[in-house]
């Protein structure tokens, strides 16, 4: 399993054994079951983590108690409450397993180690949160500019296997529309 964190980190920055080595220890795995929560709204968000298998939901709840999909993480993405880690304040969205998950955890005094302790790391943090953002702005315009029908085909070319994985009403979370409209567009 090691190797596949490698393998992600390594798209970005090479590292030697021995920079690997270290780099792991700041690693700690875990698995979860389908439906259990990584984290829970008004929790304090110990870990960023990275998906090593299963699948992820990262869900808002407004104060109708209507939720909202922010989004889906499966293998090789990195997912959490990004805001309240970084901040380290209270989560204010919930983190479910959609699918049994595996996942390694950096928590963020082992995360301001890694950067401290290595410059390559801190480069590939850097690129991993300008392609969070990048794809987190995508995201808003398509919300804001694209009628149903484009979200969804913008989901089915970007990320065909969700299609797969998901359950329809919250693939219809996601895109913003009901069920049944989501049935529509898919059929």
């Amino acid at each position: 399993m090691q190797e596949k964190l490698r393998e992600h980190i390594e798209k970005i920055i090479p590292l030697t054994d021995d920079e690997f080595a270290l780099v792991f220890t700041h690693f700690t795995f875990k698995k979860f079951k389908k439906h259990q929560f990584l984290i829970q709204e008004g929790d304090a968000v110990k870990y960023s983590y990275f998906v090593i298998s299963g699948l992820l939901k990262l869900v808002y709840t407004d104060n109708t108690e209507k939720q909202h999909i922010v989004s889906f993480a499966m293998e090789d993405w990195w997912e959490s409450d990004f805001y309240a880690f970084y901040t380290q304040t209270k989560a204010t969205m919930s983190l479910e397993c959609l699918e049994d998950t595996e996942v390694f955890c950096l928590s963020f005094e082992d995360y301001q180690k890694l950067r401290n302790a290595l410059q390559k790391m801190e480069r590939f943090f850097l690129e991993k949160s300008n392609f969070g953002f990048l794809g987190a702005q995508r995201r808003i315009i398509s919300l804001i500019t694209s009628n149903a029908k484009e979200r969804y085909e913008q989901l089915l070319q970007q990320y065909p296997s969700l299609i797969q994985r998901v359950p329809k009403s919250l693939l219809a979370a996601y895109l913003g529309v009901s069920r049944e409209t989501l049935s529509r567009l898919s059929s």
